[in-house]
């Protein structure tokens, strides 16, 4: 194996520059609770991080996530520790689920995802938004894979794309089989070797088919289909990166009913760029797009320019976006705050002796 097919590239080199003989570079391919599985060109170890690592990490999103590059010291042909976390060119994640104010890291250092939906059930623009407004966020190409055409008729998928491209601009849409392998050899020729892609979608959609049709052997398990919705049980519990046999490396994820958005709003304004546009029109440059005079996103909206579906979505995710924004805020706040109060108890306790 070499670091190529490890997926190391261009956008990876300019960030790192190793070159440190008594120290290896990997790359985490299996995040566990305390653990990592580490692939290098030559091994794969189990490895921990550093006491100092560990204290110095201000969040979970400073500690190792899947697809990080990371200086290693080997122990033996099994063991190693984790030294060092590189710059990551890209970070996927998404708001921690249940936990206030707190991101989770879903892989890093990701080229490209596939953002797989099911035709019929699981078929859903406004949710395809929101995934792609996740990969803008996070400097992600996105492509958007159809599956399950085996279910349909010709006319119905030309129409199904159809309207994702009236909606959506400038994406590419695969429409495939996991049970025929239609459309695969089209898929298969966006993946290049020394790019790292990851499967994002609901559970049951066909991304463990998916997974094991592109490594050409059974290694994610597949559950039986529901006759009732059309889906299939996705059984991956765990992030992994997996290493394809015709080049680029595949980060496969568990199916997540929840994709918060966080950081900025610029995701949001890409992935709804005929608003970002319309309103460079608007009479004032604060305009919210809700009932200001002279709103050029309003005026589209009423003459039919704009998808009125779209409009909703586009302010259901500002809305959204806003409010994790302000809990992030209220939570460093608390943490401000909680410091304050430690330390003030420890500087009283020290009086007192």
């Amino acid at each position: 194996m070499t670091f190529e097919e490890l997926g190391y590239n261009k956008a990876v080199n300019a960030l790192i520059n190793f070159n440190e003989p008594d120290y290896e570079l990997g790359r985490v391919i299996i995040e566990h609770r305390d653990r990592y599985s580490v692939q290098t060109p030559n091994n794969t170890f189990q490895a921990e991080i550093t006491g100092g690592l560990r204290y110095t990490a201000e969040s979970k999103s400073d500690l190792p996530a899947v697809g990080d590059w990371v200086k290693l010291s080997v122990f033996d042909d099994k063991s190693a520790v984790i030294h060092e976390i590189f710059p990551r060119f890209s970070i996927l994640e998404r708001q921690a689920v249940g936990k206030f104010g707190e991101k989770q890291i879903i892989a890093t250092n990701v080229d490209v995802a596939f953002i797989m939906q099911a035709v019929g059930h699981d078929f859903n623009l406004n949710r395809l938004e929101r995934y792609l407004t996740v990969c803008t966020a996070s400097s992600i190409k996105p492509i958007i894979v159809l599956s399950k055409i085996d279910l349909i008729g010709r006319e119905e998928i030309n129409q199904l794309t159809k309207s994702i491209k009236a909606r959506i601009k400038d994406i590419l849409v695969y429409p495939i089989s996991n049970q025929t392998l239609s459309g695969y050899e089209k898929l298969k020729k966006t993946i290049i070797s020394g790019n790292t892609y990851c499967i994002l979608g609901s559970s049951g959609v066909g991304k463990s088919s998916l997974t094991n049709n592109l490594l050409q052997k059974q290694k994610m398990d597949v559950n039986s289909v529901s006759e009732s919705t059309s889906k299939g049980k996705h059984t991956t519990s765990h992030r992994e990166l997996i290493v394809l046999p015709e080049g680029g490396v595949l980060v496969d994820t568990p199916g997540m009913r929840e994709l918060g958005i966080t950081g900025g709003s610029e995701g949001i304004e890409h992935t709804f760029g005929k608003i970002s546009i319309l309103a460079k029109n608007c009479s004032f440059n604060d305009c919210k797009h809700m009932e200001e005079p002279g709103c050029a996103v309003l005026e589209a909206l009423e003459s039919g320019e704009l998808d009125q579906a779209s409009y909703e979505n586009y302010h259901k995710l500002k809305r959204e976006q806003a409010h994790f924004s302000s809990t992030i805020a209220e939570r460093r706040a608390k943490d401000k705050k909680q410091g304050k109060l430690y330390k003030r108890i420890q500087e009283e306790k020290r009086k007192r002796r």
